[in-house]
């Protein structure tokens, strides 16, 4: 194979040019502690979609990373459920910055 090795970004989506990349990877990031939440607790699917009022099949498409499926709205609701704060801070770019960003950060 001779092609170019060209580094990505910290963003996949980024890299593979998915609009809204910033707010794609945080549903992605979402999800996947969601997922490691319900993994942590030994709940199947169907244990966890009756806690989640979700089906099997959403709980399924959760936990394999089906973006398209859930809002961060509805993500964040399903984190409150786990027992989970969901904290929402906005403030100015820092000065620093060349441009305002959205990002998340996962507390233990």
């Amino acid at each position: 194979m001779n092609g170019k090795i060209i580094r990505g970004t910290d963003n996949i989506f980024k890299d593979i040019g998915v609009s809204d990349p910033e707010r794609t990877l945080i549903r992605a990031q979402v999800m996947s502690h969601i997922t490691e939440i319900i993994n942590e607790r030994n709940l199947n699917q169907k244990q966890a979609g009756k806690l989640l009022n979700l089906t099997q099949p959403k709980v399924s498409n959760l936990m394999n990373g089906k973006l398209s499926i859930f809002s961060l709205e509805h993500l964040f609701k399903l984190l409150t459920v786990l027992k989970w704060d969901v904290e929402i801070i906005i403030k100015p770019k820092s000065k620093t910055e060349t441009k305002a960003t959205t990002s998340v950060l996962l507390a233990a």
